[in-house]
C-alpha cells in the first residue's frame, strides 16, 4: 500500500468513525440534519414519488423547502441542542440539480468547519461538479446506482433530463450510468468517499446487485448500502422485499464491499439520531418549522 492509499484509508476511517450513516455501532449516538434545500430533480425512478408533506417517512419526502439564510438559522439552533455530526442534502429532489446545495456547503464549512459535509445524489451530474464538491469540502457522497445493465436499468428508470434534453430507455440510462461511474471514479480520486444505495426491486435486479457491487468498487466506491423497495409509482403493485432476500443480498454484496445494514430510509428533512425515537425528528414535529 503506498503513501495515498494510507491517506485514503485514514481519511475513510475518521468519517467512518463520526458519521452514522457509515457506521452502524455509532448509528443511534451521533446525530446529522438532512436539510431539504433541493427539491428539483433531473431524473425519473419508477419508484420515486417527490412530495411535500407532513406525514410519509421515507426518501423524497419534506415538509418544506428551505433557503439557504433558514437552513443556516435551522443547523444554528440544532446543533446546541442535540449532537450533530454530519450536514447534508438529500432532496427532496437531486442534490445536484439545485445550486443551492453547493452554495449552502460553503456557508456551513466556513461557520462548522469540524462539521462533516454530507450529499446524496443520482450521480448525473457528478463529473460536471466533482472538482467543487471536493473544493468545498464535502467528504462523503451517496450516489444510488441501480443497475449496470442497460436492459434492467432501463426498466427502473423513465425520464433523463441531460444537457437540455430528455432522453428514454435505454440510451437515457446509458448516459446516467455513465455519469454515475464516471462520477465515482472521479470522487474517490479526490478523496471524496463515496458510499453506493441499491434500491433490491425483486424480479427485477435482486439477481444483479452483486455484479453492481463488483463494478462500482473497481471505480472506487467504498461501502454500500442496500435497500427495500418501498412500493411506488409504477413499482406499486411489487413486494417490499422481505429479510430473507435483503440478507442473501447483502451478503452477496460484502463480497466485494462492506455494506451499511442500519439505514432508515430518512425524509429529506429528518435531523437528530437516525432510528432513535426520541431523538429523531423531521421538520413536521418541530413547531413553526415551516418556514
Amino acid at each position: 500500500m503506498n503513501n495515498k492509499d494510507d491517506k485514503k484509508m485514514s481519511h475513510f476511517a475518521h468519517v467512518t468513525q463520526a458519521h452514522p450513516c457509515f457506521n452502524e455501532k455509532i448509528h443511534d449516538k451521533v446525530g446529522r440534519i438532512h436539510i431539504p434545500i433541493a427539491p428539483k430533480c433531473n431524473i425519473q425512478c419508477g419508484f420515486c414519488t417527490r412530495s411535500l408533506n407532513d406525514v410519509e417517512k421515507r426518501p423524497g419526502v419534506a415538509s418544506c423547502i428551505m433557503s439557504i439564510d433558514e437552513a443556516m438559522n435551522h443547523i444554528r439552533k440544532t446543533v446546541k441542542s442535540m449532537p450533530i455530526n454530519v450536514i447534508g442534502v438529500a432532496g427532496p429532489g437531486d442534490s445536484l440539480c439545485n445550486p443551492n446545495t453547493l452554495k449552502l456547503f460553503r456557508k456551513v464549512k466556513e461557520e462548522f468547519p469540524n462539521l462533516i459535509l454530507c450529499m446524496s445524489t443520482n450521480g448525473l451530474l457528478v463529473p460536471k461538479y466533482a472538482d467543487e464538491i471536493a473544493e468545498v469540502g464535502v467528504k462523503t457522497v451517496t450516489i444510488t446506482v441501480n443497475a449496470v445493465d442497460v436492459n434492467i436499468g432501463s426498466k427502473i428508470y423513465d425520464n433523463i433530463e441531460y444537457g437540455g434534453r430528455i432522453y428514454h430507455g435505454v440510451e437515457g440510462f446509458k448516459i446516467l450510468l455513465d455519469n454515475q461511474l464516471k462520477g465515482i471514479e472521479m470522487l474517490s480520486k479526490r478523496g471524496v468517499i463515496v458510499k453506493v444505495n441499491s434500491v433490491l426491486i425483486p424480479g427485477v435486479n435482486d439477481k444483479h446487485i452483486k455484479e453492481i457491487a463488483s463494478v462500482v468498487k473497481s471505480k472506487g466506491a467504498s461501502i454500500m448500502n442496500v435497500l427495500p423497495l418501498i412500493p411506488m409509482n409504477k413499482f406499486k403493485d411489487y413486494e417490499r422485499p422481505g429479510c430473507g432476500m435483503l440478507s442473501e443480498v447483502r451478503e452477496e454484496v460484502e463480497e466485494y464491499l462492506p455494506v451499511f445494514r442500519a439505514c432508515t430510509q430518512c425524509r429529506a428533512d429528518a435531523f437528530g439520531i437516525p432510528g432513535k425515537k426520541s431523538d429523531d425528528f423531521s421538520l413536521d414535529l418541530v413547531p413553526n418549522s415551516h418556514y
